[in-house]
């Protein structure tokens, strides 16, 4: 039987409700994060839980365990639902309390959820993705990693509608980030991202791929730029927990470079399942699905 996590106990996922005054069912009132399993293990879970508690802290939650007791927990959950690849999501909404759109009362007790998915792992690089591109009308603090995911929710659908993997963000003509990843540019054999504002989610996996380019010399810019500069780039990449490292090959319809994946971003792929073995051990060719 699937188990889940309340409240920070293990239960099995039949006795878990959600209360229909809860604030982040009424009004997505809450903060989420989602980790990738490898091996069974989880994958960069410090830099994920720093980042979920930060986002807590941005909209005033009080998140009542520390990284350590929400990790060990985690790892008891995966163990229990037996998951070799898969992900991990938890949240924490402000609570259940009669609706209003202020603050309940700070004896209101936030809610925390988590639950495991198996995903299938290749092991092998990602191919080419489609993309479009499309205006980004989200709120301005899309640094918060909160459960509003209404703009993107409609981005990821026009992707989908025209067939593609992706939506692509963009601001009066500058780009921000896809609908669920954050994206960048190789020109010139230099990798440039949005820099981490309030415009984007400084998504994990992006903050890996920047050390990945430190530690292999790669050139790098965290600054904004254009659709043209997007449309006419050497090298598209777009990168989650959950895409990882994926080269996107077509924007609008249009090839970019010669419509394959480039050298730059095989280099970041190579070296970003390098770590994961690193954090996570080695993957056997005879375990992945």
């Amino acid at each position: 039987m699937e188990k889940m996590i309340l409240n920070g106990e293990i239960r099995n996922r039949s006795e878990i409700k959600v209360e229909i005054e809860d604030r982040g069912y009424q009004f997505g009132d809450g903060v989420y994060e989602v980790i990738r399993i490898y091996n069974g293990k989880l994958f960069t879970s410090e830099m994920h839980l720093a980042r979920l508690i930060e986002s807590a802290k941005k909209i005033n939650i009080t998140i009542p365990y520390t990284i350590e007791e929400i990790e060990v927990k985690l790892k008891e959950l995966i163990a229990e639902n037996a998951i070799t690849f898969g992900t991990v999501y938890m949240q924490f909404t402000r609570g259940v309390s009669p609706r209003n759109h202020a603050f309940p009362s700070t004896d209101v007790a936030p809610v925390y959820v988590a639950y495991t998915k198996e995903v299938p792992y290749s092991g092998v690089l990602k191919p080419g993705a489609k993309a479009i591109t499309v205006e980004d009308i989200r709120w301005l603090r899309c640094d918060i990693k909160s459960l509003n995911l209404l703009g993107n929710i409609l981005a990821k659908q026009k992707a989908a509608e025209a067939g593609c993997f992706e939506a692509i963000q963009h601001r009066c003509g500058t780009v921000t980030e896809g609908s669920s990843s954050n994206v960048s540019i190789v020109v010139n054999g230099e990798l440039k991202t949005h820099p981490a504002t309030n415009l984007i989610l400084n998504g994990i996996t992006r903050q890996v791929m920047i050390k990945i380019c430190k530690d292999l010399g790669i050139s790098y810019k965290e600054d904004d730029f254009t659709l043209e500069e997007l449309l006419a780039a050497e090298e598209v990449i777009m990168t989650s927990t959950t895409a990882e490292i994926t080269p996107i090959t077509e924007i609008d319809g249009q090839a970019i470079g010669n419509g394959e994946s480039g050298t730059v971003t095989r280099q970041l792929q190579q070296a970003f399942h390098a770590e994961i073995e690193r954090q996570c051990g080695h993957i056997s060719e005879s375990i992945v699905k």
